[in-house]
């Protein structure tokens, strides 16, 4: 990024905080099993699907579900090792699963979908389109941010051009990316970024200590409403992100696909316009200078494409 970050993702509060918090959850779930460090490309991978781990086998001793229990208990990895396909950004946990079958609880207002005994890649037709993506997001300057924080894919529904794409996080399965697809790298290469900017940011305030105020509100012009603090700052974060992308690569497109992206930042501009004087106050909520110069500069690069 040509920011004052020059590699805005590479963050040395969150690799601290995923060795930690992998660390601790091990000690949890597997407190005999011998602790080794991860090694520089393993933190993220071993920090999103410890995280798995510990939601299967805390649903599993809910539902007093022995089997699946002590199946957590022997696959520490929660068998991701196994389902893990090659990408630019290392390993990654490509699935397909069936919408109908994933739950909804108190930890997530949205669907989710938790690495168990069942789990299954996806078909390779939806791993090659991965690997794809995550290539043609490495080449465009975010493999940083795919390899630490879009570790564990769920693509969903199969959709056209032009169709609302719906995707999420959820803050117990950090790493994790539910993501609707049109087949395309170049889409879905945009949405991973949008959804790893969401948990590279969670683990970064996580990190950093930064605890934002759940009284101030800012309108937010992609939801048409009034929003707390952390979730508008989300937003100024992970849009530009997205825009950014897209100027980068839009010019290796060409056709309907190049109209798509085309239409798609001139929607945006006018959006994140909006957001400026209310940005900057959202900012000083944000206590940590690194972190606050990181949310500044990329929110001002994509104002000004």
């Amino acid at each position: 990024m040509t920011t004052t970050a020059a590699a805005p993702f590479a963050y040395a509060p969150i690799r601290r905080l995923h060795e930690d918090r992998t660390r601790q959850i091990r000690t949890i779930t597997h407190p005999d099993a011998p602790q080794r460090p991860d090694s520089s490309a393993g933190t993220a991978f071993g920090y999103a699907v410890a995280h798995h781990v510990l939601e299967g086998a805390e649903s599993a001793a809910r539902a007093r579900d022995v089997a699946r229990f002590d199946w957590y208990a022997t696959n520490p990895d929660a068998g991701a090792g196994v389902l893990a396909s090659p990408t630019a950004a290392g390993p990654r946990v490509i699935v397909a699963p069936d919408l109908s079958r994933l739950p909804t609880s108190p930890i997530s207002d949205t669907p989710y979908y938790v690495l168990g005994p069942d789990s299954c890649a996806a078909p390779r037709t939806l791993q090659d389109l991965a690997a794809a993506a995550y290539s043609t997001a490495d080449a465009a300057g975010f493999g940083d941010l795919l390899a630490a924080h879009a570790v564990v894919v769920c693509l969903l529904r199969t959709k056209t051009l032009g169709q609302t794409l719906d995707s999420w996080t959820i803050t117990r399965l950090p790493g994790t990316v539910f993501t609707d697809h049109i087949g395309d790298p170049v889409v879905l290469a945009r949405d991973l970024i949008h959804e790893g900017g969401h948990n590279w940011l969670n683990d970064a305030l996580t990190a950093t200590r930064s605890k934002v105020s759940d009284t101030e509100r800012f309108f937010s012009p992609w939801k048409d409403t009034v929003r707390p603090a952390f979730g508008f700052l989300h937003a100024c974060w992970s849009f530009p992100l997205t825009m950014i992308y897209t100027a980068r690569i839009i010019d290796q497109t060409t056709g309907d696909l190049r109209k798509f992206l085309a239409a798609y930042l001139d929607k945006q501009r006018p959006l994140l316009a909006a957001t400026a004087a209310d940005h900057a106050r959202a900012l000083d909520l944000v206590a940590d200078d690194d972190l606050r110069t990181r949310l500044r500069d990329v929110h001002q690069q994509a104002a000004g494409l």
